[in-house]
């Protein structure tokens, strides 16, 4: 039988003379543990080890026996290394054995990054169940689709009964909502078995308003000089940041062992506040490097709004999220240009041609948004997977006031447009759960905070939307989701059912369309792409050019009009791979239509380099005649 445990100094851990239980706490001068096997309950004094260490192992403790730490005497706190929180944050740790676990995956070593085509979920609305097995019993369809990777948002251990996840507290306890440790094994072992990979969102920049006792046993975990938008950030360069580094390094190894995952992404790590040298990112994925790395593909990738391209291209994080491209995605399909999308109004086909080219479309210029600071680091040196571009994602759809997907307020044909453009170009693409479709279910804010903090959330949200026209009177506010009414999570599950009616089965359709373009004709041509292998041109109003290299030599090009008229144009040398429509008139392009082409690398004597008939792949207007979607 083959097991995964990952053996760490925090938390509890089974060994041959009994559990080992450890705390890190210095803010305390004792503590005791107390174990309860549901009938009766004893507390017995742990010792301390130095260095704020308590530690102590018990014969008789096991599986399922539940703990928790008393602190200084008086308050009673669950294990913050908790590998299972059953009666959520404020209960009793659980006791697991991670040998129990059968895993059958022996032979997988993951899949290369320029293969990934990711699925963004949230495990309790992707499914009626809400579950990891709810996720589990949906895979064959992913495969369908055409994703190669599923990236769970956090399931960290969140406060009460439905959450986005960013307000975990125990980041080694998958939410018991989910379902138990063994569940989300499974889902991953499932997953391997159809060639998907499985990616999880951690967050290491904060921990969430409701459940953290840190603060009272180890107030060393956080420190004054560097704030964030949740308050004191984690101490990470300060006096006994060795041990908060060590939490968070052994975090990331833990999932990535024990639960066999093929990579993280790290939330927003431009809150992550580190002066120390080696920073935290570099140190982190060092460890995860040379742990794990000669054994299996396993992928780092980072949310990062400053845009710092520091961390990429040096064999730490292969990739990063790419907000730019979706910002000039939508105000080219919505025509929006508030908030953030002012940045990229101006000229939102010129920001495109940038992200597709060279990465970010803002690499050290002036952001009118970020009252006129300096925003991003050059990219162009980096190749096209460095980046993951998106149309939606959980982010630009929840964090409107009403959750609306873009297909709810986008113009029908430059979405079909800008879908045609990320799921093709060299970048690595990301749908978000439902997408394929155009869900109709909005993806709202939702929580399920205590009372106190559950009216502060509810009157924040709508604070934060009062500065916009649309919502300047009270009544508009009021009509805001409130973030903690069950309803609002309900309002965000997936409706499968849609997948019934014409239109969502003709977006669905293109899309596994489109991606079997990537799968055949793409894919197997980005090994070995370098950094400043594309250009492009803005040739007219809402026109675009590019051109890239690709790792094998063979050139992909672009032709793109993103306006609501015919353009003129020469048409783009090599095989047509794509083309959403096509002008009745010579040189012309149709209002928001992509032509994709292709030419290969020919031999010495003339012949091409190609395994594909292009005549057979060519889907021309399979846009219009098998999806019905309007153009």
């Amino acid at each position: 039988m083959l097991t995964r445990t990952y053996d760490m100094p925090h938390g509890a851990q089974i060994t041959e003379q009994g559990v080992r239980f450890g705390l890190w706490a210095p803010s305390c001068k004792q503590v005791r543990l107390c174990l309860t096997d549901g009938r009766q309950e004893q507390v017995l004094p742990m010792d301390a080890r130095g260095g704020g260490w308590f530690k102590l192992t018990v014969p008789e403790a096991g599986a399922g026996t539940r703990y928790r730490f008393e602190v200084n005497g008086a308050l009673r706190v669950p294990d913050p290394a908790s590998r299972f929180n059953p009666d959520d944050v404020h209960g009793a740790s659980e006791v697991i054995d991670p040998a129990a676990f059968a895993w059958r995956d022996a032979t997988w070593r993951g899949r290369p990054w320029e293969e990934a085509v990711i699925y963004e979920l949230h495990v309790g609305t992707f499914s009626p169940e809400g579950t990891f097995t709810g996720v589990t019993q949906r895979l064959d369809y992913l495969v369908e689709l055409g994703v190669t990777a599923i990236e769970l948002m956090p399931v960290a251990d969140f406060p009460g009964s439905r959450n986005w996840g960013y307000d975990g507290v125990l980041p080694y306890a998958p939410d018991s909502r989910y379902g138990r440790p063994d569940d989300l094994k499974a889902l991953v072992q499932a997953a391997h078995a159809r060639g998907l990979m499985v990616l999880l969102d951690v967050v290491y920049n904060h921990f969430g308003p409701e459940g953290n006792y840190l603060y009272v046993y180890a107030k060393e975990f956080f420190t004054e000089h560097h704030h964030t938008p949740w308050g004191a950030a984690i101490n990470f360069d300060g006096a006994h940041s060795r041990e908060v580094r060590q939490f968070f390094i052994h975090n990331a190894l833990y999932w990535l062992q024990e639960y066999h995952l093929d990579g993280l992404r790290l939330d927003a790590v431009h809150a992550i506040i580190d002066d120390s040298n080696p920073h935290i990112l570099v140190e982190l994925a060092e460890r995860v490097h040379s742990t794990i790395g000669h054994e299996r593909h396993v992928h780092l990738i980072l949310e990062n709004d400053a845009n710092n391209t520091r961390y990429l291209g040096q064999g730490w994080y292969v990739a990063q999220w790419n907000d730019d491209i979706h910002h000039a995605l939508h105000v080219l399909a919505t025509g929006e240009s508030d908030g953030y999308y002012m940045d990229y109004a101006d000229d939102p086909v010129r920001h495109l041609g940038r992200c597709l080219a060279e990465g970010f479309a803002y690499q050290g210029e002036v952001s009118a948004y970020r009252e006129h600071a300096a925003r991003g680091e050059p990219s162009a040196n980096l190749p096209p997977q460095a980046f993951v571009s998106f149309l939606q994602s959980h982010d630009q759809a929840g964090n409107r006031a009403f959750g609306e997907r873009i297909t709810h307020i986008g113009h029908e044909a430059a979405i079909g447009a800008g879908v045609a453009v990320y799921l093709l170009a060299p970048s690595i693409p990301m749908l978000f759960m439902g997408e394929e479709f155009a869900a109709k279910s909005p993806f709202q804010f939702f929580c399920d905070f205590g009372e106190e903090l559950r009216r502060a959330v509810t009157q924040g949200r709508r604070r934060e939307f009062a500065r916009f026209a649309r919502f300047d009177d009270a009544a508009m506010q009021a009509a805001i989701p409130d973030p903690n009414v069950a309803q609002t999570f309900l309002n965000s599950k997936i409706d499968w059912n849609s997948l019934k009616e014409e239109v969502h089965i003709g977006w669905l359709d293109y899309y596994r369309n489109l991606l079997k373009l990537r799968r055949e004709v793409i894919t197997p041509r980005l090994s070995g792409m370098k950094g400043r292998s594309a250009h492009f041109e803005v040739f007219a109003t809402g026109g675009l050019r590019v051109q890239w290299q690709l790792g094998d030599g063979s050139t992909l090009r672009l032709l793109a009009n993103f306006s609501r008229e015919s353009v003129h144009t020469a048409a783009p040398a090599g095989h047509i791979v794509f083309a959403s429509s096509l002008g009745a008139a010579k040189n012309m392009l149709g209002p928001c239509s992509v032509v994709w082409t292709l030419e290969p690398v020919p031999f010495a004597g003339g012949r091409e380099i190609s395994r594909w008939d292009f005549g057979t792949i060519n889907t021309g207007s399979s846009r219009q005649s098998s999806s019905k979607i309007r153009s």
